[in-house]
């Protein structure tokens, strides 16, 4: 470790993204790993044997590794979780990957490093232009897997975690998912990263395991030397150097009121999530995987509100057959029994996706051909994905949800289109559920604005409130130009919902949420008072947004929704619901932030 004797000011505040809750105090540790140099070379066609060996060599030892990390592990939080290790070891066994990168070798007479440092960035590139932040996260395994076979291809060797031997706070410019699974908790009480999402499987894990983390901090390994004290708090992503005593007080005693909270949401776990008057809330899931089921179920989940499908087509040279398919939905199905499972058809631009189908670039992807547009351009594609869902809904409960409406001759198309693929089961003898839920994702403004028509033709609404939130109010998120704009609680965004809900409600059909404000207590009561009745998130958020759920009249909901609809700025609206907050949960938000 790097004594410091940089001069840093008391009470020097770094923010970044909280990835995984808790606050830890203690002293940095600066894990030195510097990225591996990669200079490209031309190689002669003699050469190349002997580069392609070394490649294959390297993917060897790489696997090798991977499965001794996940043989290592015995901690019973983390095994449900070794499926990322599963996943790396598929990106290793990957075609594309593979023929890839030796097609560099051969046909440019690239060295192996450069060769699979190219073919891992035409991955990334892929990865890091979608518009989903889950998806766009995984990119960080991409990441991970290359970075790995390259130190492999150079002999280079680093610093691990498992080299440190006393109670720190590890500061690193990336931590794999493999190296989040070796965390000792008894010496490294937290961690930051220059890089990384709140969604990246190192934060799931972290967040598994318990570890407070900050992400995308930046500048986190330039500014922070090793051996100073610091305060890094997961929930508000804020790391303080060199604290001065009034903050340390602070903290400690913020450390201690979070801890007592966690354990006290544990005995939420298993209890329905239920207004003290009787209004139902059904809590569920997002999941991407089979795998992430059961941390779904230790959380209590009561179903699976959006089950993306877009990992299935991803990283693969043809999208995957009704077979395929059909397996990986009925894994889901058959372990969520009797709890239902909302299957979204595939919800991205095909041309990100898959590779046999050629598009142009579009100028504008996000109001281009994505979502349901996709999938009506490419019907033998949607043929195969509804044949498939409809084939796992004999087993259990479905549901089949479409992304990206935005008006009722577009559902029609789908509702057509879907009754065609109906009426070739029932031709085939092939058992499907009959009664199958057909339900929309709202996350347009011209959705929301006609919500009344769409909602007297199908059997449920999911406000997507991620992509809602950015039409509604025209802002990239992802923009650092514009990303203060983007506002939650503003005006119109409240109108927007409170029109879904509405017309939910005049329909009778249940109206559920899956974008990011459902997972975020702070706005429970806001969706409580809309009446929205089925809340899906990261399964970690289950518990807290129960315990607040449990413990309000449904009135309570009700009550902040005429304070605040009154309001012109999406500023006076925070202020007055944190204030409302605070007075009912003084524990929770009744702190000022810092």
């Amino acid at each position: 470790m790097v004594s410091a004797k940089i001069d840093i000011p008391q009470d020097t505040f770094l923010v970044g993204i909280g990835s995984s809750p808790g606050i830890a105090i203690g002293e940095s540790f600066l894990l030195h790993r510097n990225r591996t140099t990669v200079v490209p070379r031309q190689i002669t066609p003699e050469e190349v044997p002997g580069e392609v060996a070394s490649f294959r060599r390297a993917l060897k030892m790489s696997q090798v590794q991977l499965r001794e990390v996940k043989d290592g592990v015995s901690d019973q939080r983390l095994v449900d979780h070794l499926y990322i290790i599963d996943t790396h070891l598929m990106i290793l066994d990957d075609e594309m990957l593979v023929k890839d990168t030796i097609s560099l070798i051969e046909k440019e007479l690239l060295n192996a490093e450069a060769a699979l440092q190219k073919t891992v960035r035409k991955f990334r590139d892929v990865f890091s232009s979608l518009e989903d932040e889950y998806l766009r996260d995984r990119q960080s395994d991409i990441d991970s897997v290359g970075d790995r076979i390259l130190c492999n291809l150079t002999g280079e060797t680093r610093q691990s975690l498992t080299d440190i031997d006393q109670k720190v706070v590890v500061i690193a410019h990336d931590l794999s998912p493999a190296d989040t699974l070796q965390i000792d908790r008894k010496k490294i009480i937290g961690f930051v990263t220059d890089v990384g999402g709140r969604t990246s499987h190192t934060s799931i894990l972290a967040r598994s395991l318990g570890v407070p983390a900050v992400v995308g901090l930046e500048t986190a390994t330039a500014l922070v030397p090793g051996g100073i004290p610091v305060i890094m708090d997961g929930t508000n992503g804020t790391l303080i150097l060199n604290p001065s005593e009034m903050t340390f007080r602070e903290y400690l005693r913020k450390k201690q009121d979070y801890e007592y909270q966690e354990q006290e949401l544990l005995s939420y776990k298993e209890l329905p999530a239920i207004t003290r008057d009787g209004f139902r809330v059904s809590l569920q899931s997002n999941i991407e995987l089979p795998m992430e089921i059961s941390q779904a179920l230790s959380q209590g989940t009561e179903g699976v509100g959006l089950m993306r499908s877009e990992f299935l087509f991803m990283g693969r040279p043809t999208p995957p057959d009704e077979e395929e398919q059909y397996h990986a939905y009925l894994e889901v199905v058959e372990r969520m029994t009797p709890h239902p499972v909302t299957i979204r058809t595939l919800d991205v631009g095909g041309d990100k996706f898959v590779p046999e189908i050629n598009l142009n670039d579009e100028m504008n992807p996000a109001m281009g051909l994505r979502g349901i547009r996709f999938s009506l351009n490419e019907k033998q594609m949607l043929n195969v994905q509804l044949r498939a869902i409809l084939r796992a809904s004999a087993q259990g409960p479905v549901r089949i949800m479409f992304p990206m409406l935005t008006g009722v001759a577009e559902l029609r198309q789908c509702l057509e289109y879907l009754n065609a693929i109906k009426n070739e089961l029932r031709t085939a003898g092939i058992k499907f559920d009959e009664k199958i839920p057909v339900g929309i994702m709202i996350e347009t403004p011209a959705a929301a604005l006609i919500a009344d028509h769409l909602a007297s033709e199908v059997d449920f609404f999911s406000i997507g409130t991620n992509d809602l939130i950015q039409y509604c109010l025209a802002v990239d998120r992802a923009n650092e130009h514009v990303a203060y704009l983007y506002e939650p609680l503003h005006p119109a965004v409240l109108k927007a919902l409170a029109l879904i809900c509405q017309a939910a409600e005049k329909n009778n059909i249940p109206v559920s949420m899956c974008g990011e404000m459902a997972g975020d207590p702070l706005y429970t009561l806001i969706l409580l008072g809309l009446g929205i009745n089925e809340l899906s998130m990261n399964p970690s958020g289950l518990p807290r947004v129960k315990r607040i759920l449990r413990q309000v009249d449904r009135s309570a909901g009700q009550k902040v929704i005429d304070e605040i609809f009154g309001l012109t700025t999406a500023q006076e609206v925070i202020q007055c619901l944190e204030k409302r907050m605070a007075d009912l949960f003084p524990d929770l938000f009744g702190e000022p932030s810092f």
